[in-house]
């Protein structure tokens, strides 16, 4: 084997001096005042037109410290050449190096490895790839050269036209050397994950606690953004708040792997060129208790997140979950069972079976595609929640209910954007159980959201119910994006469906305050609802609140009010399968309908320190049950059929069993992991619940439930019903 000996001194002088002399880049116009170079530190405060040659000097300057330290044989022959990029994330990447020599390659490979992560280039406000070349021969340096190859990202192991770009007669030596070394399963780059999650089109989950860290940042005067569509993807935030920013300075010091995991990272990481994944164990477990009865949970879970190239997202979520909870919890979520045996349905969840004697098991799984082929489109397929309005409630559409199979179509031009979502919900009840299987019904909406001015949105809203009668199935009437789906519903008869109409608006008086509101019209009957005769047709819905940030000049404290108004029988139809509900859950507001009520939050943070404080005051009507008054429908369920309705006029708010209804609930808690949301949570809850007449499910009630545990925090738990 030959001898290892140091470079001589004259050689590494000649290699720096010719390296500090490198011929002018070529191959691009890069005076070009649209295109800004990848930028070291040392560059932060030279012009756009210097940053080329400020980015080969600082390179240059790297390699004269680095080559001090490299050893290679004594007789080289041959040139070496470097194929790299610097990636969208400021990441120096080697695509292939060509080397006479091992040893050189070995330690060309790991400078360019070392590097530190830069700012990456940019073309017209948007990062871009940047690929350069790098050849040079160790016995005749006169002949180094360096050169960009091209900023549009492609990738130089499959693309030919650049490979043809570079030299003809480097390529077969370049493509020779991926198979002598171990062939095409060699020439698979296998990258540094490097949070490309936070410049994708993967859906930031639905969680109150994360959103509030960049909802401020989101609601500036003058952003172009579109606030109502939830959940986000990161590159819609990303724009307006650097969340991989913040959870990087949220970093703590590890220098194990368990360490780094626990506190700062994703359990399993895994990138290259054109892909990327990430896999995270998770759990919610918190042991509690209300009164004398022992409350917990018990979830296990595990989150897939990914990336395939640019346009295609994809993330899943499987829970497998057991809990036991508060009395009200419990009865609630046993009131709205489904037919066939199992003992109840978990808000938000699904159906549970029994576990233990006292306990459900509710195990249940989220997923979705996403594609996002350019600026203008994203299409969403998936089983999972989604989220319109500005408020903590929504009139509209909540992540109240149980996930559902959705296609979703998102179209950004200009100052609009246009959601088109058709969902598959199913009624459980026993009323329209054949055969074992549950009713299956379908609903399709759009939404307009307009940017007025720089302060001012509005939004259009329209949805519509079906079922599958006369073997209807999906009726492609309603897959068409821009009909109006009233008319429809009209043309397939007065009971083929039932649509709803929205409004909603949000107005910013300043980057710390805005408000929003949302209206809601379920029977379109101008007379009725203008008559102001309490007639059953006036099934109206409206909310008005305000949004104050870092309320009092005090940083990351979010201060929220919110009214909440639905008239009776709103959300119901005649046509029970055909109301505005899922799995025996309302699709909107938690409280379901015949309610007004009021909130108040209070959110702030510190660093991984967190806590909210909420109350909620409401007035309720809620039907009466095993009585002579459970015949007649009070408007107060939208599970009940307006056709036993107690008249057509005087129906008011509260109607039937009213209820007085409080609940005071405080959150605190430390974020472990910024990365997987994982927490560690107290929280206690204070509630009453007064009705007129107490029956079970609906009992009258005082409530201490007070918890603790650890939660990655990928959805709401609502308890406040």
């Amino acid at each position: 084997m030959s001898s290892r000996i140091s470079v001589s001194r004259g050689l590494i002088v000649h290699a720096i001096l010719l390296l500090l002399c490198m011929n002018p880049i070529r191959g691009q116009q890069w005076n070009d005042p649209l295109l800004h170079y990848p930028r070291f530190e040392a560059c932060a405060t030279q012009d756009p037109t210097e940053l080329p040659n400020c980015f080969t000097q600082q390179i240059n300057l790297l390699i004269q410290d680095a080559a001090k330290n490299w050893q290679v044989e004594n007789s080289i022959s041959g040139a070496l050449s470097v194929l790299f990029e610097v990636d969208k994330t400021g990441n120096f990447v080697v695509r292939y190096i060509d080397s006479p020599s091992e040893a050189l390659r070995v330690y060309v490979e790991d400078f360019f490895k070392n590097l530190p992560e830069i700012r990456p280039a940019s073309y017209n406000g948007r990062t871009i790839y940047m690929q350069f070349r790098l050849q040079f021969s160790p016995n005749d340096l006169a002949q180094i050269q360096w050169s960009m190859i091209g900023n549009s990202g492609k990738d130089l192991v499959n693309d030919a036209a650049v490979l043809k770009s570079i030299e003809p007669n480097t390529v077969p030596e370049i493509k020779s050397f991926a198979r002598q070394n171990s062939g095409e399963y060699g020439a698979v780059v296998q990258d540094k994950y490097q949070g490309q999650g936070y410049q994708s089109g993967v859906l930031i989950p639905l969680s109150h606690r994360r959103y509030d860290e960049f909802e401020a940042a989101m609601n500036q005067v003058g952003s172009n953004n579109h606030t109502t569509q939830k959940p986000y993807r990161f590159t819609e935030v990303q724009t307006y708040y650097d969340l991989k920013a913040a959870d990087s300075s949220l970093k703590k010091p590890r220098k194990t792997w368990l360490g780094r995991k626990w506190w700062n990272e994703h359990m399993v990481a895994f990138a290259a060129q054109d892909y990327w994944f990430t896999l995270d164990p998770g759990l919610d477990i918190e042991t509690g208790r209300d009164g004398s009865l022992e409350t917990y949970n018990n979830t296990r879970l595990v989150h897939l997140q990914g990336g395939l190239g640019d346009k295609i997202n994809i993330s899943a979520v499987v829970y497998e979950s057991q809990g036991r909870f508060a009395e009200y919890f419990n009865a609630y979520a046993e009131s709205i069972r489904p037919d066939g045996g199992n003992p109840a349905i978990i808000p938000g969840f699904g159906i549970a079976k029994e576990f233990r004697t006292d306990s459900y098991d509710y195990p249940i799984a989220t997923g979705y595609v996403s594609y996002t082929p350019n600026k203008f489109f994203n299409l969403q397929f998936g089983h999972g929640k989604q989220f319109l309005g500005d408020g903590y409630r929504s009139l509209l559409l909540s992540d109240n209910a149980s996930p559902y199979p959705y296609l979703q179509l998102n179209t950004t031009v200009w100052k609009l954007k246009y959601t088109n979502t058709w969902m598959s919900l199913r009624d459980v009840r026993p009323e329209v159980t054949a055969d074992g299987s549950f009713r299956t019904k379908y609903m399709a909406n759009h939404y307009l959201s307009y940017n007025v001015s720089k302060r001012l949105n509005l939004g259009f809203f329209e949805t519509v119910v079906w079922e599958n009668d006369n073997d209807r199935g999906f009726d492609l009437n309603y897959l068409n994006p821009i009909v109006f789906y009233r008319a429809i519903e009209f043309s397939t008869g007065s009971r083929g469906g039932n649509a709803l109409l929205g409004l909603t608006y949000k107005y910013k008086w300043s980057d710390r305050f805005n408000t929003y509101g949302q209206l809601l019209v379920d029977e379109f009957s101008s007379s009725d609802v203008l008559a102001k005769n309490g007639s059953y047709k006036n099934k109206t819905a409206y909310q008005l609140g305000a949004k104050y940030y870092s309320a009092f000049g005090l940083p990351n404290l979010n201060l929220q009010l919110e009214y909440n108004r639905v008239r009776p029988f709103t959300y119901s139809h005649n046509t029970v399968v055909l109301n505005y509900g899922h799995n025996n859950q309302s699709m909107a507001h938690t409280l379901g309908t015949n309610f007004s009520e009021f909130l108040a939050i209070a959110r702030y943070r510190y660093q991984r320190f967190y806590g909210s404080l909420k109350y909620i005051q409401a007035k309720r009507g809620l039907e009466f049950v095993d009585s002579a008054d459970a015949q007649v429908f009070y408007g107060g369920s939208i599970y009940g059929s307006e056709d036993f309705r107690e008249g057509d006029l005087n129906h008011e708010i509260g109607q039937g069993n009213t209820v007085d209804f409080k609940h005071v609930e405080f959150d605190a808690g430390y974020v472990i992991n910024p990365v997987s949301q994982l927490k560690l949570f107290a929280r206690v809850i204070f509630r009453s619940f007064d009705p007129e007449v107490s029956q079970s499910p609906n009992q009258k009630l005082n409530t201490t439930w007070w918890s603790i545990g650890l939660r990655t925090d990928l959805f709401n738990w609502y308890r406040d019903f």
